[in-house]
């Protein structure tokens, strides 16, 4: 063995073939997750500003939808073919499906061909794209106009405790000590920047937007078991693709999908805008399903809560100082998610092996 090659070992360098030097390592799940709340707490401020453009909350949900749709179709394609030329790389992971060991990651490989689905896979691609991309869409911003936003995002963040309840018994995720603490903080949080549960009331809107939350939960648990053998691109062009179709069909049976075509160029900005963060938000946000448990994915997502309270005090339409108590317990909530699962290495085996 010459001194040079020695050297090279020492550094962690491949000595394999080029394929191997261009294999890099996955990013855990839980940091693609926080990822994923930057871009959410940035999309919940963007539109903000955007629903307003457009006087049907539908018809502005259904146009940037059909964006959405489009630009994760034209990035899986793009995807696809960088892939083939780079084993290992963030492309290729995206667009196949990742094979893990208890000690090591093998290549990715593809999913079964859709000739020897069963019943139950239909039917939650089904479920993913109808009911998450569509229905709940429909229900979320319908009671968005119903009532005020801090009620309506109290209700939305409570998307971990339900996915908690449903991964327990479906997904066999065990919900640990610390997940526990991180879901009571959370909570906690949310409740402090809401001002308290005082003012929280049954009526139409909070229950359209809790009944959308609840749709989520379910979609979030079908999509992390068809993650196990599809890849992230699959089901978020299913999520889009399918919901976006619906909700046209909304359109129509509502008489109004005339007002998707005299969009102006304004709203036509906002959408292509609020598209594109809605793009980036579930391939990131299925990428980061397909490699760790969905109660801690969720978990961290919360944070976004905090990045959206941080782009509004910037622009000076809301002050910090009565948050602060709720936005702390949030960031503390995440981060016990963040510390137990990357700072432990039975947590980091766990999650490469159940998907």
């Amino acid at each position: 063995m010459t001194p040079q090659g020695t050297s090279g070992q020492r550094a962690g360098r491949p000595v394999g073939g080029s394929e191997e030097r261009r294999t890099t390592r996955a990013l855990p799940g839980v940091v693609v997750a926080g990822m994923t709340a930057v871009i959410s707490g940035l999309s919940v401020f963007v539109n903000s500003y955007g629903v307003h453009s457009v006087a049907a909350p539908s018809v502005y949900t259904t146009a940037k939808n059909l964006v959405a749709a489009f630009i994760l179709a034209a990035s899986a394609a793009v995807a696809w073919s960088l892939g083939r030329r780079r084993a290992g790389s963030a492309t290729r992971r995206f667009v196949t499906v990742a094979r893990t060991s208890q000690l090591s990651q093998t290549a990715p490989t593809a999913p079964k061909s859709w000739r020897v689905w069963g019943p139950a896979r239909w039917a939650g691609l089904a479920y993913v794209g109808i009911v998450g991309g569509g229905i709940a869409f429909i229900l979320f911003f319908d009671g968005l106009a119903d009532t005020t936003a801090t009620p309506a995002a109290f209700w939305r963040d409570t998307l971990v405790v339900w996915v908690a309840v449903l991964a327990l018994p479906f997904l066999r995720e065990r919900v640990t000590w610390w997940n526990a603490v991180a879901i009571a903080v959370l909570v906690a949080g949310q409740v402090a920047i809401a001002g308290g549960v005082g003012h929280l009331a049954a009526d139409r809107g909070e229950l359209l937007v809790l009944g959308a939350t609840l749709l989520w939960a379910v979609e979030v648990v079908v999509a992390r078991s068809l993650l196990r053998d599809m890849a992230p691109a699959a089901i978020a062009l299913v999520r889009m693709g399918i919901g976006a179709l619906a909700l046209i069909i909304y359109l129509v049976a509502t008489h109004t999908l005339h007002l998707l075509a005299s969009l102006d160029l304004t709203q036509v900005g906002w959408v292509l805008v609020t598209g594109l963060l809605l793009a980036a938000y579930v391939g990131t946000w299925m990428t980061a399903l397909a490699r760790a448990r969905a109660v801690d994915v969720t978990s961290v997502l919360v944070g976004s809560a905090l990045v959206t309270a941080l782009l509004e005090a910037a622009a000076g339409t809301t002050s910090l100082a009565p948050q602060a108590l709720g936005l702390l317990l949030v960031m503390a909530g995440a981060g016990i998610v963040l510390w137990a699962s990357l700072g432990r290495p039975s947590m980091r085996r766990r999650d490469a092996t159940s998907g």
